[in-house]
């Protein structure tokens, strides 16, 4: 292990003038900075972690709370970590990943015990329980209850009231609003949406709301009949799913699917029917582009930027945590690709 003062040696000044520089806590001259740095770079000193926290009150760390549930779309939400610590890395920082469900307690926990420097939040409910510690103070000079001190947070995901907080993510709204408007001008008036597993709409969560939010807000300035159906996904699902739509809207030509694992199974069984996509039936999809482009018919969909979200976040973190951003919300626009499963509606018999 290369120590500090061998790189002060190695760069001719002293050992002191080496720690200033990595803490940054006192003016050093170009020059001496330069040397410094191409003499850490050359050794491959790295600070020790715990002298370099204790020294700067600083864990260098990022929490990233990722709650792995069976009912969501798991490789996502990886795609999302991924990029999350990929950004964080190239800041200088790295990222502890918190994956069980404990909601408020594990803020408590991470912001109590100084694991980490700041926190980005995931699978963000409209009213989740972990916020109200997340929030600035209610009042001049009033914290909230239990409210964890200068602990700087990002949430990937909109709740109900945003105030107080820093968010990111794609505008699920628009999203459905713009799906069920492009099978609107091909005609399309009975349209069925094919949602998340019922767990998911049961706890609120803020993807999924502000999406149906959106596609019956565009129904409706359509002139389309809207059909919500959740789905547990998996071929079984989803052919109790279909059978129960058809049932009550045999009409159906179009189709608006926000559930990844029940993407093929309804493909599958509408050719099993003899309905061709997009000849009979339209699908549209709210997926990851992989999904879209490697499905038995190629989606229109609108992709989900899992890694636009999770570097935006970081970078909105790290801004917070050095002092140059204020709380914001920052909705990424949907863009809708076409391709070969939406189509003009059949003419009606």
């Amino acid at each position: 292990m290369v120590t500090l003062a061998e790189v002060a040696q190695h760069a001719g000044v002293s050992a002191s003038t080496v720690s200033y520089v990595l803490s940054g806590k006192r003016s050093i001259s170009t020059n001496t900075r330069q040397r410094v740095e191409e003499s850490i770079r050359e050794l491959g000193y790295h600070p020790n972690a715990g002298a370099r926290a204790l020294a700067s009150s600083r864990s260098n760390i990022i929490a990233l709370m990722v709650p792995l549930r069976t009912d969501m779309y798991v490789p996502v939400m990886m795609e999302i970590a991924i990029a999350v610590a990929t950004t964080a890395r190239s800041h200088g920082y790295d990222v502890l990943l918190l994956t069980g469900e404990e909601g408020p307690g594990a803020v408590r926990r991470v912001a109590g015990s100084g694991l980490a420097d700041g926190m980005i939040l995931m699978d963000v409910e409209l009213e989740d329980e972990r916020l109200p510690l997340l929030r600035g103070p209610a009042a001049p000079g009033g914290a909230r209850p239990g409210a964890p001190a200068d602990q700087p947070a990002v949430l990937i995901g909109l709740p109900a009231d945003t105030s107080g907080l820093t968010c990111v993510d794609l505008d699920f709204r628009a999203t459905g609003a713009l799906c069920v408007e492009h099978l609107a001008k091909l005609g399309h008036r009975d349209v069925a949406v094919i949602g998340e597993a019922p767990a998911v709409y049961e706890r609120h969560t803020g993807f999924a709301e502000r999406t149906l939010d959106g596609l019956r807000s565009g129904a409706r300035e359509s002139g389309v009949r809207l059909l919500h159906r959740p789905c547990e996904g998996g071929y079984d699902a989803m052919a109790l799913t279909l059978a129960r739509i058809l049932d009550e809207r045999p009409d159906t030509t179009g189709f608006v699917v926000q559930n990844e694992s029940a993407v093929e199974p309804l493909l599958a069984l509408l050719r099993q029917q003899g309905r061709a996509v997009p000849e009979d039936v339209s699908v549209v999809a709210v997926c990851p582009e992989q999904v879209a482009v490697q499905a038995s018919v190629r989606l229109t969909s609108v992709a989900i930027p899992a890694q636009e979200m999770g570097r935006y976040a970081v970078e909105h973190l790290v801004a917070k945590l050095e002092g140059r951003d204020g709380d914001e919300v920052v909705l990424l626009a949907p863009e809708l690709t076409v391709r070969a499963s939406s189509g003009p509606a059949p003419a009606r018999a």
